[in-house]
């Protein structure tokens, strides 16, 4: 006996409030850009420039007494993470701690840097200090730059991607549910003032990268159908489509949100920010997925000339019971 989220035939009409949907996603961006205008973002370490400190000790590193130590001292954002490396004996224990610059500075002062290291030391009696290492803002402009393009780039290939193996309108309607996402992603991320790093930027592709997977998944199964239904309206084929492809859906992203879930809860502050960016993109992907990619399709409309039958069957996942 299969456990089944959704039952094997439905015939929910999706694009039944097709304007409200779409509007609501047209509020959502906008709004989301005026935050992120006025507001701006919490950007972190990565972003800002700052100081690494690099630190050796025969103790374990334990993350909480250092973080504890300078929890006091008013660092603003502070990253403590451990370093691995097995060519480390026992008894060497590294961890690197980045602060964020300190008002004006480019980097934190030499007076703060000893203090960071009087508070340590007196946390880790036998706590080393290897190296202490400083990015300016000229370095950390240049990495948000090139995090921006590197999103944009991802998005022209899905672009082109999409544009050959479907339409050109399937092509519109997959990037701008793909803008739609990262945009809201963004003025949530704005307007809750959370760090917003190089870790983040990785989420957001991997967001991109989710999102498409499901916007592809029903767009091959509205292929297909587009090539059985050949009079039916357009409207009645794309709602077919998401219902056949329903089940699929819940059952990725339900489980996809379950272990994320668990991340987000018992992870710690150290990732809590690129998971919550995940979490929340693969929601806002799969409304997407549908009341904003399909939603541009149907206003766009398909040329519906198949003159041959699709051999491929549409996506073999597609029909996966949940």
């Amino acid at each position: 006996m299969r456990l089944k989220l959704v039952p094997d035939h439905t015939e929910i009409d999706f694009f039944k409030h097709a304007r409200l949907t779409f509007g609501a996603s047209v509020v959502a961006v906008i709004v989301s850009l005026v935050i992120w205008a006025t507001v701006g973002l919490n950007f972190g370490i990565d972003f800002l420039g700052g100081t690494t400190i690099r630190t050796e000790s025969a103790q374990p590193v334990d993350i909480g007494t250092y973080r504890g130590a300078l929890d006091t001292l008013d660092l603003g954002d502070v990253s403590i993470t451990e370093v691995f490396d097995p060519t480390f004996g026992p008894d060497r224990n590294v961890a690197m701690i980045r602060i964020q610059a300190q008002d004006a500075e480019q980097s934190v002062t030499p007076e703060t840097v000893a203090t960071i290291e009087a508070a340590l030391r007196a946390a880790v009696p036998d706590i080393a200090f290897v190296s202490v290492e400083s990015v300016g803002p000229k370095v950390s402009g240049e990495l948000i730059r090139t995090a921006f393009i590197a999103v944009g780039a991802s998005m022209a290939a899905i672009l082109f991607y999409i544009w050959l193996r479907f339409e050109w309108q399937f092509s519109v309607g997959a990037v701008a549910a793909l803008f739609h996402d990262i945009i809201v992603t963004i003025g949530l991320f704005s307007l809750l003032g959370i760090r917003f790093d190089l870790a983040t930027i990785a989420a957001l592709l991997t967001i991109i990268g989710y999102s498409i997977n499901d916007t592809v998944v029903i767009f091959d199964r509205l292929r297909e159908n587009l090539r059985k239904y050949k009079q039916t309206p357009l409207r009645d084929v794309m709602n077919l489509s998401v219902n056949e492809t329903l089940s699929r859906t819940v059952m990725t992203s339900g489980t996809t949100l379950l272990a994320l879930a668990a991340m987000l809860i018992l992870g710690g502050d150290v990732i809590r920010s690129f998971v919550f960016a995940i979490f929340w993109g693969i929601i806002v992907g799969t409304y997407s997925s549908v009341f904003v990619a399909k939603n541009i399709v149907l206003y766009l409309g398909v040329t519906r000339d198949w003159s041959k039958k699709d051999k491929t069957g549409g996506n073999a996942f597609a029909d996966v019971d949940a």
